[in-house]
């Protein structure tokens, strides 16, 4: 895994937070709904009680689901400030009796940041884009109370991910006219490969839902832009998991074995403390 400090800095990023930001404009109820009961499918019953940690809160959408779901404290944290500013204003206007907070953190400072351990730690999609992955589970899984839960959601290895990696570093710092044409030819290959699996592409954008709640046209710009970026397999996961000290609830994996031409999906996992 690619360890490099100048990649743990924001302003070597991608703008994940501009990205968020406009996607919270399209937030509805039913947007809503379907990342509460995304949530569910993670972890059922267990949010209600629990102190919830949010990192990389992106717009806000989950931390909202955590609320909605029972959780008695939500800390929500992201290392880019227009993700943290999202956050604030949709939960000030969806959650405003809430007990929440929104810090601007990296996941590397939460031990130093004094928020204490919480019975449920959520990162989706994003430890992946830290910079240093393996560092970043151990700083998340650091948070988590004796008991607790940690949630992941991380990019699954394909033979590719080389081609993307490349992709994602020259795009991220690309002019906008360059990554519109850069999205144009993705969406134009994407609509081949629907045509040859004979999926109908306006439905499917149409239909789209992602994880993490975004349309098609967002996710594309996400996944285009991803950088830094890594990727790991079921088995490294595990092999990091068991050394950090927590064991398996429940997974839901990516079992298509694909090339990796379209990109990558992400893995999900459910981790307890012992």
């Amino acid at each position: 895994m690619v360890h490099s400090d100048d990649l743990l800095q924001q302003s070597t990023h991608f703008a994940f937070g501009k990205n968020w930001a406009s996607y919270a404009e399209l937030v509805t109820p039913a947007k809503i709904a379907e990342a509460v009961a995304g949530l569910k499918r993670l972890v059922g019953d267990e949010v209600a009680g629990q102190r919830w940690l949010d990192v990389g809160c992106g717009s806000g959408l989950h931390s909202l689901a955590a609320l909605q779901l029972g959780a008695t404290e939500v800390v929500a944290t992201d290392l880019d400030p227009d993700s943290v500013a999202t956050t604030r204003a949709l939960l000030t206007k969806l959650a405003p009796s809430a007990i929440w907070r929104a810090h601007e953190c990296s996941v590397f400072d939460l031990a130093q940041a004094g928020f204490g351990q919480f019975g449920l730690v959520y990162s989706w999609g994003v430890l992946h884009h830290t910079g240093d992955l393996s560092g970043a589970l151990r700083a998340a899984a650091a948070a988590v109370a004796p008991g607790g839960l940690l949630v992941v959601a991380l990019y699954r290895k394909t033979p590719l991910c080389w081609l993307w990696k490349l992709e994602k570093r020259f795009y991220a710092h690309a002019a906008p006219r360059t990554q519109r044409l850069l999205r144009a030819s993705y969406i134009a290959l994407y609509k081949l490969a629907s045509r040859v699996i004979g999926r109908n592409f306006q439905q499917h954008v149409a239909e789209y839902q992602s994880n993490r709640g975004m349309d098609f046209a967002h996710d594309v710009h996400d996944w285009m832009g991803g950088w830094p970026y890594e990727s790991i397999t079921p088995a490294q996961t595990a092999q990091a998991m068991s050394a950090l000290g927590f064991t398996p609830v429940r997974s839901f994996l990516d079992t298509r074995g694909r090339l990796g031409l379209l990109g990558s999906g992400c893995d999900e996992y459910v981790y307890r403390k012992a």
